[in-house]
């Protein structure tokens, strides 16, 4: 009768450690889950889509689990007092420290750490043991949760307010990109981080400026405005009159043909282009999109505080500064940047820094001036007479050649 006692006193001890180890991780797998990959998962299976609606009220999931663990674990050492009194000559201590042990290395330990390695596949499969317990417990949950929920608002804690916990914002998202980029193909990857970085580009950034504005000028000749409009990168060109300050409208290419017949025929131009728009040299580029899209306009013209024209900037330069550069692009970009066996790189002067820094993965400050030329009078606080030598931070530059008081050529390399 005594052996049949005690067989079914460590049946019941191990039953109750058993089931304390899985409190213990289904605790960590729930709460280390990530709720987009239960999202995901929920459309195939059903555990994952209870674990959702489980943690949508973390605080009684919790004293649910809680509850039953500390339930398993009291109840296991009330045992092992009645073992080690009746059988084993009244060695409580003994029994006490065994079981601490026993319950950190099975209970605790081991299925805390598998939970964390599988919080997702953890979950998932707990889930239905987990709504039993919720429904088993839940008196208890109610009664527990009025004293705890009064401590939590003494403390003012919003035990819903986890729900908020997945809302990230965009340097949250940002990092998380960088940490886990290796699981995400290198194109998408660089899609993804110039998708989070049109918060903080503006216009200015990515415009064509002024000098290097390409449009049909009606002053010239025919031929002239024939040759612009075959050779077009663009699918819209402005139009002006003898310089861009004075633009007329903006021409569509379907509709080149009738335009060349127009200016051929010098009669009204008007008709045949579509109104100029204007935007702020400070506008983010994450605004202009939604502005391009709500217009219907693929092009508009930069200004600054005072309306004088900056730049151009079109829909194909904001999905250039998404997608990259490629074709023949990516072919002039490469012809613009020369790199040197020595790892300098021999620029234009109106090149952008920003296209430098992605071309080399170098970091030259954006903030100031856009282009090397700029940067380089910003920094000298002159126009330079002479070819001449600086330091900017990291980056030695040694000007090549100056023509009419502009920086054309200039040497760069990394210390």
């Amino acid at each position: 009768m005594g052996t049949n006692s005690l067989s079914f006193l460590f049946l019941a001890l191990i039953v109750l450690l058993i089931f304390s180890a899985f409190s213990s991780g289904s605790e960590t797998g729930m709460m280390a889950s990530n709720k987009v990959k239960l999202r995901n998962l929920s459309k195939g299976a059903k555990g994952a889509k209870r674990a959702l609606k489980l943690l949508q009220r973390p605080d009684i999931l919790l004293s649910s689990i809680l509850i039953g663990n500390n339930f398993a674990n009291i109840l296991a050492s009330a045992i092992v007092t009645i073992i080690m009194i009746d059988f084993f000559g009244g060695n409580v201590l003994l029994g006490s420290i065994i079981l601490t042990l026993v319950i950190l290395v099975f209970s605790e330990i081991t299925p805390k750490t598998i939970a964390s390695v599988y919080p997702e596949n953890f979950a998932t499969k707990s889930s239905w043991l987990l709504k039993l317990l919720v429904i088993i417990f839940k008196p208890l949950v109610w009664l527990t949760n009025i004293v705890s929920s009064r401590i939590l608002k003494f403390f003012n804690v919003d035990p819903m307010g986890s729900a908020s916990n997945d809302d990230l914002n965009t340097e949250e998202l940002r990092t998380l990109l960088e940490e886990h980029g290796d699981l995400i193909p290198n194109q998408s990857r660089e899609m993804l981080s110039s998708i989070l970085g049109m918060e903080e580009l503006t216009v200015e950034d990515i415009m064509t400026p002024h000098a290097e504005i390409i449009g049909i000028d009606i002053t010239q000749n025919l031929e002239a405005a024939q040759e612009i409009i075959k050779s077009s990168y663009y699918s819209r060109l402005p139009v002006f009159k003898g310089s861009i300050d004075s633009v007329i409208g903006v021409l569509h290419l379907k509709d080149s043909h009738q335009f060349i017949e127009a200016l051929e025929e010098e009669i009204n131009l008007k008709d045949l282009l579509s109104e100029t728009t204007f935007i702020s040299q400070s506008t983010t580029i994450s605004t202009q999109l939604n502005k391009f899209q709500q217009q219907d306009n693929n092009l508009s013209l930069v200004v600054d505080e005072y309306g004088e024209i900056q730049g151009l900037l079109t829909l194909e330069d904001i999905f250039t500064e998404i997608v990259g550069k490629f074709g023949a692009a990516k072919a002039e970009l490469e012809k613009e940047f020369l790199k040197k066996k020595d790892g300098s790189v021999i620029a234009d002067g109106n090149s952008k820094i920003r296209e430098l820094n992605n071309f080399m993965g170098w970091d030259i400050d954006e903030d100031g001036s856009k282009t090397i030329n700029g940067a380089i009078t910003d920094y000298l606080d002159q126009i330079p007479q002479e070819n001449v030598c600086l330091e900017i931070d990291d980056y030695r530059i040694e000007i090549l050649k100056i023509e009419d008081n502009f920086i054309s050529k200039a040497k760069i390399h990394k210390k």
